[in-house]
């Protein structure tokens, strides 16, 4: 019975940590190193925040497709041929769209840490 508590200890764990790594094959760009990018016509710049988030605040450049609506506008959208460079507030919910943009076939996807928080 002891094992069983520890077995499902070890499960949870590794259910958390899953989820709060970064994705296999996703990029880990700082805000510093997203300066250099601004402006790339070969790149695509996605705000995964809400459109109110957007509004209040925003870096120039990027496009606004909300995380809960993201499967469904990627594809028609974004091209899977171009780098897609993701950003929301403090770097949780891009996280999460670039593993929807992978589990969609996107190949060059990559995340800007710490979001908007870090953004001066």
């Amino acid at each position: 019975m002891e094992y069983v508590t520890y077995i499902i200890i070890a499960l949870f764990l590794v259910f958390i940590l899953q989820r709060a790594l970064p994705t296999k094959g996703v990029r880990q760009l700082s805000t510093t190193d997203l300066n250099g990018e601004l402006g790339n016509k070969e790149k695509q710049f996605v705000d995964v925040r809400t459109s109110g988030e957007f509004k209040g605040n925003h870096i120039k450049g990027f496009k606004n497709i909300p995380l809960h609506q993201l499967s469904q506008k990627a594809d028609k959208e974004l091209s899977k041929e171009k780098e897609v460079i993701i950003i929301c507030q403090s770097g949780m919910r891009s996280q999460k769209a670039t593993k929807i943009l992978k589990k969609m076939g996107f190949t060059k996807v990559t995340n800007v840490k710490g979001g908007m928080s870090t953004w001066r």
